[in-house]
């Protein structure tokens, strides 16, 4: 199965989010938000260029838990898509475009926040999702998958490579570049 990916826009809270009600009832998130632009020297270095400005919106349950989430001056990372359309401004039509986020979530490489795991929650199969660390742990140990070491401290790291599934069978005729590379995969 293919990949699924939609458009992202990335950037930072120019103003505070304003949270207001569609004529169909619906939440609305408004905010304009701010993208920096870059460009890379001949040495390795960056210049940075004048950043760009436009409207980000999101609707529904979505967008009334990132007015509770979001303010002014926070990085973020969202998905979904470009919407363009016409209004009329003194008489005269403009056109403009907004991006439309289906997701909208801080920047981890930028922002610092805190993420709370005690909220009930369930997982795709309905259980109650682990909470703690050690629970997480526990439900790492019962699987086979491979296990990202990014995903765990360290010394689990070391634990959960050395419980890799073996992907090509012993003796068999391994092409593939990275393998014989001497690279595990």
């Amino acid at each position: 199965m293919a990949i699924r990916t939609q458009q992202s826009l990335s950037g930072f809270l120019v103003t505070d989010p304003e949270l207001t009600i569609t004529s169909k009832g619906e939440a609305r998130f408004y905010a304009k938000v701010g993208q920096e632009h870059f460009t890379r020297n001949d040495d390795g270095s960056f210049t940075q260029l004048e950043s760009t400005f436009h409207n980000l919106v999101q609707y529904r349950k979505a967008a009334e838990r990132s007015y509770e989430r979001f303010a002014k001056g926070d990085h973020f990372v969202a998905e979904g898509y470009v919407h363009e359309y016409d209004h009329d401004i003194d008489g005269q039509t403009q056109h403009a475009e907004e991006f439309v986020a289906k997701k909208l979530g801080h920047d981890a490489a930028r922002q610092n926040y805190t993420v709370d795991r005690n909220a009930a929650s369930k997982g795709p199969d309905g259980s109650s999702r682990p909470q703690t660390r050690a629970a997480v742990d526990r439900a790492l140990a019962t699987t086979a998958a491979p296990v990202s070491a990014r995903s765990v401290p360290a010394a689990d790291a070391t634990r959960r490579r050395d419980q890799r599934v073996q992907l090509v069978p012993e003796g068999a005729d391994d092409t593939h570049p990275m393998r014989s590379a001497g690279l595990a995969l």
